[in-house]
């Protein structure tokens, strides 16, 4: 039988497959820094208290990517190639989901409106990083090697996504309320898509460099069609809803301890 725990030991004990996977959330990462600090430095006038947590945002995103590059080199381990399938990031730039990297590369404010697709992304992003994360937490939380890294990004995510709600809820009240739910359902609609083609892409790499069987990798395919087939279905309303978080002003205060 196979179980998430059991996939990810299993990816976790083998030196090329836990280099993929780790270069793979690295790209990702390093990337969301990017994106995060050059919104922040486009902020509009009216919205500039927000620049602060963008840039929050965006040191915690590149302080994972040197997480994973730690990890790695810890073990002497090299980043590998990120091969195009399986960069959900950039996938969903490519898909028109979030601010275009041209947007974010030409020196001009945002406006108010970008910066709602700009939380919107977040909002559905970190819904999935934060729940990707809070199961390897559950099961890798002591682990010797990756639990410490495992419980800090967790943390941040979780932030993320309770910074997400908040800013989007302080908007809807400031009469974005129409733009935030169309915007919330494109981009969830997008992404539950290109994560199940990105998982799709992720385990046929990680079958091939552990050597599954067609019968395995069949059957992990096919749990990926079913969890997209429930998301498509129902699991993407969760991705959409908003609430004010427990935790208010999640990126308002000095950022967690670097890891080393």
């Amino acid at each position: 039988m196979v179980s998430a725990k059991s996939l990810f030991q299993e990816i976790l004990d083998n030196d090329e497959s836990f280099a993929l996977f780790c270069s793979i959330a690295a790209g990702g990462e390093s990337q969301g820094g990017w994106e995060n600090g050059r919104i922040a430095a486009l902020v509009p006038p009216g919205e500039r208290a927000m620049a602060p947590k963008i840039a929050r945002h965006g040191a915690d995103e590149d302080k994972h990517g040197r997480i994973f590059n730690a990890l790695m080199k810890k073990r002497g381990l090299r980043p590998v190639p990120v091969p195009p399938e399986t960069d959900y990031t950039m996938l969903l730039e490519k898909h028109g989901i979030g601010l275009s990297h041209d947007r974010l590369r030409a020196d001009r404010p945002l406006t108010a409106e970008d910066i709602v697709v700009y939380l919107a992304h977040s909002r559905v992003t970190e819904q999935r990083a934060a729940e990707q994360m809070a199961m390897l937490r559950t099961y890798f939380a002591d682990h010797p090697d990756v639990g410490r890294a495992v419980r800090m990004i967790s943390a941040d995510e979780d932030n993320h996504l309770a910074y997400a709600h908040e800013e989007l809820l302080r908007l809807a009240t400031a009469g974005h309320g129409r733009l935030i739910q169309r915007s919330l359902r494109a981009c969830a609609l997008a992404e539950i898509r290109i994560y199940r083609d990105v998982s799709l892409a992720v385990m046929a790499h990680m079958g091939r460099i552990l050597g599954w069987s067609r019968a395995r990798s069949a059957l992990l395919a096919a749990g990926i069609h079913a969890v997209y087939a429930w998301e498509r279905f129902a699991g993407w309303h969760r991705m959409v809803s908003l609430r004010m978080p427990e935790h208010r002003d999640a990126l308002g205060g000095a950022p967690a301890p670097e890891f080393a």
